[in-house]
């Protein structure tokens, strides 16, 4: 019953996705060629886990129409306007780029969900396990990120583990899942159909019997949002730091944003993704390097971890 209620949902999904991808619709407002490639396919994520762009609004010329506050579509110059945008980004001016948003269907595992959830600038609508059953889809890890607690940070991974401790924790992970899928089922007392599955006993609600299910499965949200709270969103989970089962969904809108705001992704590249911040503390120890002077980090005034955080970003020895 599980495999067969599975395949049906995929099955229907992808109708549907086929569906919407046929459909052409004549607008007046600006559209976007390279994301309407992609509209509505989905970007596989972990193991059954997916992003999609559902709809959209605004592009580029936006962000340049509402900075200059005008009636027009920007300037005829597309460098006037990236220089424009550029500076907008530069010197976190944030305001035009929420003229633009955006719309994701997203699937990922409830532990992705509670930690996404933290970002709190977006509209949020989530699949009802009250209302309706969860598909037996669970995330286990693969081996290259079944990785031992970090002795250094509290929030990060250490080594991997290996060989024969590796494959318990894998067992245990899927052993565990399976069982209390079909523990759920059992609580539910449903069958494909909607129907009592054994007559002879009465099932939990919906409610009560989704409380059982762990972290690692599967929920869908529709996810809709404004491009600046998307960035931010994005500089903090795209990061290498952030957690790999995040970052893997950071790095696929990524390549939405990147088709859709062509301008304003590579000036978020360029000073946020790639660029650095310093606190007045650092900047001052840049500046004396930069006289001649020799800094360490015991006179420099700054915290051993911001040393070393520094001198990483200038790739020097700490």
């Amino acid at each position: 019953m599980n495999d067969r209620r599975k395949t049906a949902i995929l099955a229907k999904q992808r109708a549907d996705i086929e569906a919407q991808r046929a459909e052409s619709n004549t607008t007046r407002r600006a559209t976007v060629p390279a994301l309407e490639e992609v509209l509505y396919e989905p970007y596989p994520v972990l193991d059954h886990g997916f992003v999609r762009v559902i709809d959209y609004m605004g592009d580029d010329g936006a962000i340049v129409q509402a900075a200059r506050v005008s009636y027009g579509r920007g300037t005829k110059r597309v460098s006037e306007d990236r220089g424009l945008i550029r500076y907008l980004m530069r010197h976190r001016h944030t305001t035009p780029f929420e003229m633009c948003e955006i719309k994701f269907h997203v699937k990922l595992p409830i532990f992705v969900a509670r930690q996404w959830i933290r970002h709190r600038t977006a509209n949020v609508n989530e699949y009802s396990a009250r209302y309706s059953i969860l598909d037996n889809e669970f995330y286990v890890p693969g081996r290259e990120q079944l990785a031992a607690q970090s002795s250094a940070n509290r929030q990060g991974r250490g080594d991997l583990l290996e060989g024969a401790e590796a494959e318990r924790v894998l067992d245990m992970l899927r052993g565990d899942s399976i069982q209390l899928y079909s523990h759920y089922e059992e609580m539910l007392n449903e069958g494909e159909d909607g129907d009592v599955a054994d007559p002879s006993r009465q099932g939990l609600a919906r409610e009560l019997a989704r409380m059982n299910l762990s972290l690692n499965f599967y929920t869908q949200w529709y996810w809709k949002v404004d491009l600046h709270n998307l960035l931010h969103f994005l500089s903090l989970r795209a990061d290498p730091h952030a957690q790999y089962e995040i970052r893997v969904y950071a790095d696929a809108m990524l390549d939405a944003v990147r088709r859709w705001v062509p301008l304003a992704y590579e000036a978020f590249e360029d000073y946020v993704l790639g660029g650095t911040r310093l606190s007045a503390g650092g900047l001052a120890v840049v500046k004396r390097m930069l006289s001649g002077e020799t800094v360490d980090q015991g006179e420099s005034g700054l915290s051993k971890r911001e040393w070393q955080e520094l001198m990483s970003t200038l790739a020097r020895e700490g």
